[in-house]
């Protein structure tokens, strides 16, 4: 059935749907035209209607819509052939009834689309390849399922959002294209916040019993300069001699006006020797005879000299 009003031409017919495989061809898969009976064509080209020719296919029984181009009219008289992907959105199947109209579309500004795998974010470039597989296609509808095939594989795609309109046409177009995450992407789990504490709090714990580990001067055996065997007396007298002077050096005594003055040492001086640590002999007290009468003198403590010993040499 044809008919105009107003001005403009309306087409609307009736028409038992098949597979594109019925009459082999299935090249049509990788688009959304459909192949229509001659009788159309005819009354077609007598109504004054927009080209390309774009068709509003409609399911009664189940309420849903889509649309679709057309590449032939060599179908048989009362038949429609569409590919298999479009039955399947309008919920078709085999001989039953669908509902043609001529439709005018606007021209597609922007698209969203949703891929159903994760193989999709595999391809290098799926702007390139969409754009190349959308020559097959005339229109968009929201909410179609469309398939793509690229490397031997077949990837199905939601048309989630559309603009200006619901359905819009991409015929020599330049149309945005944005992306949506596959429906079966998951995101990556944070970790849960308590279990990052739990692995923190033994390294932060241990840092401290590291440090004090690490701070451990002057150890290891000690080593005469003239080769000869280390005595044991000597790191106990010296200890013991360091001990002495730091009381005495943080209280702030003096030492006694009855000491020799020899016996002292000079702060910051370390003595070797044995006959450091030795407090010497006072000298018995005699009471002068004479005022004319010399002091007595001082006693010369011999000099420590280093690097003394047996010397060796390098040839043997």
């Amino acid at each position: 059935m044809a008919y105009e009003d107003r001005g403009y031409s309306i087409f609307a017919r009736n028409y038992r749907c098949y597979p594109v495989s019925f009459i082999n061809k299935p090249h049509l898969e990788k688009g959304d035209k459909i192949i229509m009976p001659p009788s159309a064509l005819d009354c077609l080209a007598s109504l004054d209607i927009e080209y390309p020719m774009l068709f509003e296919l409609r399911n009664p029984s189940a309420g849903r819509v889509t649309h679709c181009g057309v590449l032939e009219f060599v179908a048989d008289e009362g038949l429609i052939y569409l590919p298999s992907w479009m039955m399947e959105n309008m919920l078709l199947q085999e001989g039953d009834i669908v509902q043609v109209k001529n439709a005018s579309l606007a021209k597609g500004t922007y698209m969203k689309l949703q891929p159903h795998t994760k193989d999709f974010l595999d391809i290098s470039n799926p702007k390139a390849m969409l754009e190349r597989s959308l020559r097959g296609y005339s229109c968009l509808t929201t909410g179609d399922t469309i398939v793509v095939a690229y490397n031997n594989k077949k990837y199905y795609i939601d048309i989630v959002e559309t603009k200006p309109s619901s359905a819009v046409s991409i015929i020599e177009t330049d149309c945005e294209v944005d992306f949506a995450p596959p429906l079966d992407y998951k995101e990556p789990e944070k970790p849960a916040p308590s279990a990052l504490l739990n692995k923190t709090q033994p390294e932060v714990e241990d840092e401290p019993a590291k440090k004090m580990a690490k701070i451990s001067p002057f150890t290891g055996p000690g080593r005469r300069l003239d080769g000869k065997p280390l005595t044991q007396s000597a790191a106990p007298a010296s200890s013991a001699m360091l001990k002495q002077h730091q009381p005495e050096a943080q209280n702030g005594t003096k030492y006694s006006k009855s000491s020799n003055p020899a016996s002292r040492q000079p702060t910051g001086r370390l003595v070797f020797g044995s006959n450091g640590n030795k407090p010497e002999k006072e000298a018995p007290k005699v009471a002068p005879k004479n005022s004319n009468q010399e002091p007595p003198q001082k006693i010369e403590e011999p000099k420590f000299q280093a690097f003394t010993g047996k010397k060796y040499s390098l040839k043997g």
